[in-house]
């Protein structure tokens, strides 16, 4: 074997390398871009549950609010009845 065609094996190898390299980089650069749409799909999924959940919340809060008033009311209007039948 001569310089020559050392110098070229050298050289294929190492673009070959090289190819290797810049195709393991856009590999893993496809990975993590599919990763981060993982990412922000779930955390889209997340906060549409967490805004329906709020919608529930306040829906259920709108009307909770008047019973506790209204057996306040209830209940004296049950003494006072009470206390004048006696």
């Amino acid at each position: 074997m001569s310089k020559e065609q050392t110098k070229l094996i050298a050289a294929g190898i190492e673009k070959g390398i090289a190819e290797y390299k810049k195709q393991h980089k856009s590999k893993a650069r496809d990975r993590d871009k599919a990763r981060k749409q993982d990412i922000k799909a779930k955390a889209r999924a997340n906060a549409d549950k967490s805004e329906a959940n709020t919608e529930e919340e306040t829906d259920t809060s709108s009307t909770t609010q008047y019973l506790p008033w209204g057996l306040l009311l209830l209940s004296w209007a049950g003494f006072i009845g009470f206390y004048f039948t006696r």
